[in-house]
Protein backbone atom coordinates (compact mmCIF):
# COMPACT_ATOMS: atom_id res chain seq x y z
CA UNK A 1 0.00 0.00 0.00
CA UNK A 2 1.71 2.78 -1.13
CA UNK A 3 -0.25 5.18 1.64
CA UNK A 4 1.60 3.63 4.54
CA UNK A 5 4.72 5.15 4.80
CA UNK A 6 5.96 2.91 7.61
CA UNK A 7 5.28 1.72 10.70
CA UNK A 8 5.95 3.60 14.39
CA UNK A 9 6.34 1.11 17.57
CA UNK A 10 7.43 2.59 21.29
CA UNK A 11 8.98 -0.90 21.92
CA UNK A 12 12.40 -1.82 20.22
CA UNK A 13 10.89 -5.46 20.57
CA UNK A 14 8.00 -4.23 18.49
CA UNK A 15 10.36 -2.72 15.66
CA UNK A 16 12.30 -6.52 16.05
CA UNK A 17 8.98 -8.01 15.42
CA UNK A 18 8.49 -6.40 12.13
CA UNK A 19 11.57 -6.78 11.08
CA UNK A 20 11.61 -10.17 11.62
CA UNK A 21 7.88 -11.00 9.91
CA UNK A 22 9.44 -9.56 6.64
CA UNK A 23 8.14 -6.02 7.12
CA UNK A 24 10.43 -4.08 4.56
CA UNK A 25 9.01 -0.67 5.13
CA UNK A 26 10.59 1.92 7.27
CA UNK A 27 9.97 1.49 11.43
CA UNK A 28 10.46 4.11 13.78
CA UNK A 29 10.65 3.24 17.32
CA UNK A 30 9.80 6.26 19.12
CA UNK A 31 10.70 4.99 22.64
CA UNK A 32 13.84 6.06 24.56
CA UNK A 33 17.09 4.53 23.50
CA UNK A 34 20.20 3.27 25.56
CA UNK A 35 23.56 3.51 24.15
CA UNK A 36 23.56 -0.28 22.98
CA UNK A 37 20.06 -0.07 21.76
CA UNK A 38 21.07 2.65 19.64
CA UNK A 39 23.59 1.01 18.02
CA UNK A 40 21.23 -3.02 17.78
CA UNK A 41 18.55 -0.24 16.08
CA UNK A 42 21.05 1.36 13.64
CA UNK A 43 22.09 -2.26 12.34
CA UNK A 44 18.50 -3.73 11.43
CA UNK A 45 17.73 -0.59 9.61
CA UNK A 46 15.01 0.92 12.40
CA UNK A 47 14.65 4.44 12.67
CA UNK A 48 15.30 5.73 16.01
CA UNK A 49 13.55 9.03 17.36
CA UNK A 50 16.39 11.02 18.93
CA UNK A 51 15.54 14.00 21.40
CA UNK A 52 19.32 14.49 23.10
CA UNK A 53 22.71 15.75 21.80
CA UNK A 54 23.33 11.78 19.92
CA UNK A 55 25.33 12.86 17.02
CA UNK A 56 28.59 11.99 18.11
CA UNK A 57 27.50 8.31 18.76
CA UNK A 58 25.10 8.03 16.09
CA UNK A 59 28.25 8.76 13.87
CA UNK A 60 30.57 6.18 15.22
CA UNK A 61 28.01 3.63 14.33
CA UNK A 62 27.30 4.99 10.94
CA UNK A 63 31.45 4.48 10.53
CA UNK A 64 31.26 1.16 11.42
CA UNK A 65 28.66 0.20 9.28
CA UNK A 66 29.72 2.58 6.17
CA UNK A 67 26.66 3.48 5.71
CA UNK A 68 24.44 6.56 6.22
CA UNK A 69 21.56 6.04 9.82
CA UNK A 70 18.42 7.87 9.32
CA UNK A 71 16.69 9.34 11.88
CA UNK A 72 13.47 11.21 13.41
CA UNK A 73 13.72 14.18 15.68
CA UNK A 74 11.16 14.44 18.23
CA UNK A 75 10.25 17.90 19.19
CA UNK A 76 8.14 18.72 22.71
CA UNK A 77 6.02 21.34 22.34
CA UNK A 78 4.16 20.84 25.32
CA UNK A 79 3.61 17.03 25.84
CA UNK A 80 6.42 17.15 29.02
CA UNK A 81 6.85 13.47 28.21
CA UNK A 82 10.47 12.97 25.75
CA UNK A 83 11.04 15.13 22.80
CA UNK A 84 13.82 18.22 22.83
CA UNK A 85 12.04 21.45 24.32
CA UNK A 86 10.62 23.54 21.37
CA UNK A 87 13.21 26.54 22.13
CA UNK A 88 16.25 24.16 22.09
CA UNK A 89 14.96 22.74 19.22
CA UNK A 90 16.55 23.75 16.59
CA UNK A 91 20.38 23.50 17.90
CA UNK A 92 19.82 20.27 18.27
CA UNK A 93 18.23 19.71 14.51
CA UNK A 94 21.29 21.74 12.89
CA UNK A 95 24.09 19.83 14.78
CA UNK A 96 22.22 16.52 13.51
CA UNK A 97 21.57 17.92 9.48
CA UNK A 98 25.25 19.13 9.99
CA UNK A 99 26.76 15.36 10.04
CA UNK A 100 26.88 13.77 6.67
CA UNK A 101 26.35 10.19 8.01
CA UNK A 102 23.33 10.98 9.36
CA UNK A 103 20.01 11.60 7.32
CA UNK A 104 16.95 13.31 8.96
CA UNK A 105 13.91 11.40 7.58
CA UNK A 106 11.49 13.35 9.45
CA UNK A 107 10.14 15.46 12.73
CA UNK A 108 7.86 15.35 15.27
CA UNK A 109 5.81 16.43 18.02
CA UNK A 110 2.75 14.84 20.29
CA UNK A 111 -0.36 16.76 21.07
CA UNK A 112 -1.54 17.07 24.67
CA UNK A 113 -5.13 16.96 23.41
CA UNK A 114 -6.01 19.66 24.96
CA UNK A 115 -8.38 21.86 22.53
CA UNK A 116 -7.05 25.34 23.25
CA UNK A 117 -3.34 24.44 23.60
CA UNK A 118 -3.10 22.01 20.85
CA UNK A 119 -3.04 25.03 18.44
CA UNK A 120 -0.31 27.00 20.51
CA UNK A 121 1.30 23.60 20.24
CA UNK A 122 1.31 23.20 16.25
CA UNK A 123 2.32 26.76 16.00
CA UNK A 124 4.94 26.61 18.18
CA UNK A 125 6.41 23.29 15.68
CA UNK A 126 5.50 25.14 12.25
CA UNK A 127 7.38 28.11 13.39
CA UNK A 128 10.09 25.62 14.31
CA UNK A 129 10.31 23.77 10.80
CA UNK A 130 9.87 27.07 8.87
CA UNK A 131 13.05 28.92 10.73
CA UNK A 132 14.89 25.72 9.98
CA UNK A 133 13.92 25.93 6.20
CA UNK A 134 15.88 29.37 4.93
CA UNK A 135 19.00 27.57 6.26
CA UNK A 136 18.60 24.98 4.29
CA UNK A 137 18.42 22.30 7.23
CA UNK A 138 16.21 19.29 6.02
CA UNK A 139 14.04 17.98 8.27
CA UNK A 140 12.09 15.29 6.25
CA UNK A 141 8.44 14.58 6.77
CA UNK A 142 6.57 16.11 9.25
CA UNK A 143 4.31 14.58 11.45
CA UNK A 144 1.86 15.22 14.26
CA UNK A 145 -1.35 13.86 14.39
CA UNK A 146 -2.36 10.90 16.35
CA UNK A 147 -5.74 9.37 15.65
CA UNK A 148 -7.18 12.32 18.18
CA UNK A 149 -6.16 14.41 15.75
CA UNK A 150 -7.33 13.42 12.49
CA UNK A 151 -10.43 14.52 13.97
CA UNK A 152 -9.87 17.52 15.20
CA UNK A 153 -6.98 19.16 13.30
CA UNK A 154 -6.77 18.60 9.56
CA UNK A 155 -4.44 21.39 9.92
CA UNK A 156 -2.20 18.70 11.35
CA UNK A 157 -1.84 16.05 8.82
CA UNK A 158 1.12 18.28 7.35
CA UNK A 159 3.78 15.43 5.55
CA UNK A 160 2.57 12.25 7.60
CA UNK A 161 -0.36 11.32 10.44
CA UNK A 162 0.37 8.12 12.99
CA UNK A 163 -2.95 6.72 13.62
CA UNK A 164 -3.18 4.72 16.66
CA UNK A 165 -6.47 3.54 17.94
CA UNK A 166 -7.86 4.29 14.60
CA UNK A 167 -6.31 1.15 12.82
CA UNK A 168 -7.83 -1.07 15.30
CA UNK A 169 -11.38 0.85 13.51
CA UNK A 170 -12.55 2.23 16.87
CA UNK A 171 -12.70 5.67 17.95
CA UNK A 172 -11.17 7.13 20.25
CA UNK A 173 -13.61 9.57 21.85
CA UNK A 174 -17.66 9.31 21.46
CA UNK A 175 -18.06 12.37 20.13
CA UNK A 176 -16.18 10.91 17.28
CA UNK A 177 -18.53 8.43 16.24
CA UNK A 178 -21.22 10.35 14.65
CA UNK A 179 -19.17 13.40 13.16
CA UNK A 180 -19.43 12.54 9.80
CA UNK A 181 -15.84 12.19 9.36
CA UNK A 182 -14.69 9.06 9.04
CA UNK A 183 -16.62 5.58 9.02
CA UNK A 184 -14.89 3.19 11.46
CA UNK A 185 -15.07 -0.51 11.98
CA UNK A 186 -13.88 -2.58 14.49
CA UNK A 187 -11.34 -4.81 13.30
CA UNK A 188 -10.65 -6.51 16.46
CA UNK A 189 -12.94 -8.90 18.56
CA UNK A 190 -12.78 -10.22 21.51
CA UNK A 191 -14.70 -13.53 22.62
CA UNK A 192 -14.64 -16.65 24.68
CA UNK A 193 -16.81 -19.98 25.05
CA UNK A 194 -19.12 -20.36 28.00
CA UNK A 195 -17.76 -22.97 30.32
CA UNK A 196 -20.48 -23.40 32.64
CA UNK A 197 -24.04 -23.17 33.34
CA UNK A 198 -25.66 -23.09 36.99
CA UNK A 199 -29.15 -21.96 38.20
CA UNK A 200 -28.92 -20.01 41.65
CA UNK A 201 -31.89 -20.07 43.43
CA UNK A 202 -33.45 -16.55 44.77
CA UNK A 203 -30.90 -15.05 47.61
CA UNK A 204 -27.81 -16.89 46.71
CA UNK A 205 -25.01 -15.22 45.38
CA UNK A 206 -21.99 -14.63 42.92
CA UNK A 207 -18.78 -12.90 43.00
CA UNK A 208 -16.65 -11.50 45.63
CA UNK A 209 -18.29 -10.06 48.59
CA UNK A 210 -21.47 -11.58 47.28
CA UNK A 211 -21.59 -8.90 44.51
CA UNK A 212 -24.80 -10.13 42.73
CA UNK A 213 -27.30 -11.92 44.87
CA UNK A 214 -30.44 -13.23 42.55
CA UNK A 215 -33.79 -11.49 43.24
CA UNK A 216 -35.31 -14.98 42.02
CA UNK A 217 -34.27 -18.21 40.59
CA UNK A 218 -31.64 -17.16 37.08
CA UNK A 219 -29.75 -19.36 35.52
CA UNK A 220 -25.85 -17.77 35.34
CA UNK A 221 -22.62 -18.28 32.52
CA UNK A 222 -19.28 -18.42 33.28
CA UNK A 223 -17.00 -17.30 30.86
CA UNK A 224 -13.32 -18.39 31.70
CA UNK A 225 -11.89 -14.19 31.01
CA UNK A 226 -11.23 -12.18 33.64
CA UNK A 227 -9.28 -9.07 33.91
CA UNK A 228 -5.59 -10.49 34.07
CA UNK A 229 -6.79 -10.87 30.57
CA UNK A 230 -7.96 -7.04 29.67
CA UNK A 231 -11.32 -7.56 30.30
CA UNK A 232 -12.09 -4.58 32.27
CA UNK A 233 -13.52 -5.11 35.70
CA UNK A 234 -16.06 -2.41 35.65
CA UNK A 235 -17.64 -4.29 32.61
CA UNK A 236 -20.23 -5.52 35.81
CA UNK A 237 -21.32 -2.05 36.22
CA UNK A 238 -23.37 -2.06 32.87
CA UNK A 239 -21.14 -4.31 30.32
CA UNK A 240 -23.34 -6.77 28.26
CA UNK A 241 -21.83 -9.58 25.93
CA UNK A 242 -23.45 -11.72 23.03
CA UNK A 243 -24.26 -14.89 23.02
CA UNK A 244 -25.95 -15.96 19.13
CA UNK A 245 -28.38 -13.38 19.48
CA UNK A 246 -29.17 -12.21 22.34
CA UNK A 247 -27.40 -9.73 24.86
CA UNK A 248 -26.69 -10.93 28.41
CA UNK A 249 -25.67 -8.51 31.18
CA UNK A 250 -21.69 -9.09 32.68
CA UNK A 251 -22.83 -9.35 36.67
CA UNK A 252 -21.06 -10.07 40.14
CA UNK A 253 -17.89 -8.91 39.87
CA UNK A 254 -14.98 -9.70 36.71
CA UNK A 255 -12.41 -11.26 38.57
CA UNK A 256 -8.96 -11.93 37.61
CA UNK A 257 -10.09 -14.82 35.45
CA UNK A 258 -13.65 -15.21 34.79
CA UNK A 259 -16.66 -13.34 34.14
CA UNK A 260 -20.26 -14.29 34.51
CA UNK A 261 -23.78 -13.15 32.99
CA UNK A 262 -26.87 -13.77 33.57
CA UNK A 263 -29.14 -16.14 31.62
CA UNK A 264 -32.47 -15.53 33.05
CA UNK A 265 -35.02 -17.79 34.47
CA UNK A 266 -34.84 -20.28 31.22
CA UNK A 267 -31.50 -22.07 30.50
CA UNK A 268 -31.01 -20.58 26.70
CA UNK A 269 -26.90 -21.05 26.50
CA UNK A 270 -25.15 -24.52 26.40
CA UNK A 271 -21.48 -24.92 27.61
CA UNK A 272 -19.41 -24.53 24.38
CA UNK A 273 -21.25 -21.64 22.68
CA UNK A 274 -19.37 -18.29 21.82
CA UNK A 275 -19.64 -15.33 23.49
CA UNK A 276 -18.71 -11.87 22.05
CA UNK A 277 -17.10 -9.09 24.70
CA UNK A 278 -17.10 -7.07 21.48
CA UNK A 279 -16.73 -7.21 18.09
CA UNK A 280 -18.12 -4.68 14.90
CA UNK A 281 -21.81 -5.30 15.26
CA UNK A 282 -23.71 -2.53 16.55
CA UNK A 283 -24.48 -2.79 20.00
CA UNK A 284 -21.84 -4.86 20.83
CA UNK A 285 -18.70 -3.04 19.61
CA UNK A 286 -15.72 -1.58 21.80
CA UNK A 287 -17.29 1.89 22.25
CA UNK A 288 -20.96 0.42 23.00
CA UNK A 289 -18.40 -1.33 26.35
CA UNK A 290 -16.97 1.81 26.88
CA UNK A 291 -19.61 3.43 27.47
CA UNK A 292 -21.92 1.47 29.26
CA UNK A 293 -19.15 0.26 31.50
CA UNK A 294 -17.36 3.89 31.92
CA UNK A 295 -13.82 2.82 30.85
CA UNK A 296 -11.28 4.28 28.15
CA UNK A 297 -11.42 2.41 24.63
CA UNK A 298 -8.10 2.21 25.34
CA UNK A 299 -8.20 0.00 28.15
CA UNK A 300 -10.19 -2.42 26.17
CA UNK A 301 -7.70 -2.73 23.31
CA UNK A 302 -4.01 -1.75 25.12
CA UNK A 303 -4.48 -4.12 27.96
CA UNK A 304 -5.40 -7.54 26.43
CA UNK A 305 -3.30 -10.49 27.76
CA UNK A 306 -0.65 -11.70 25.80
CA UNK A 307 -1.34 -15.09 26.60
CA UNK A 308 -4.72 -14.85 24.58
CA UNK A 309 -4.85 -16.77 21.57
CA UNK A 310 -5.22 -14.54 19.27
CA UNK A 311 -6.70 -15.48 15.39
CA UNK A 312 -6.03 -13.15 12.24
CA UNK A 313 -8.89 -13.38 9.74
Amino acid sequence: MPQVAGFAVVKLDEAHTLCDAGIHKPVLCMGPFGGKDLDDAARRGIRPMIYTPAGPALERIAAQLQRTVPIHVCVDTGIGRVGIPFRQAASLVRDLAARKTLVIEGIMMTFTEDPQFDAEQLKRFQTLCSELSPAGVRVGKRHAASSFALFQRPESFLDMVRPGMALFGIYSEAAFRNAGIMNLRPAVALKARVIYTKKLAQGESAGYERAYVAASDVWVATLPIGHADGYPRAAAKGGCVRIGDTFYRVIASVSASHTIVEIGPELRVQVGDIATLYDAEEGCRPEDLSAAAGVSVYDLTMHLGALLPRRVL
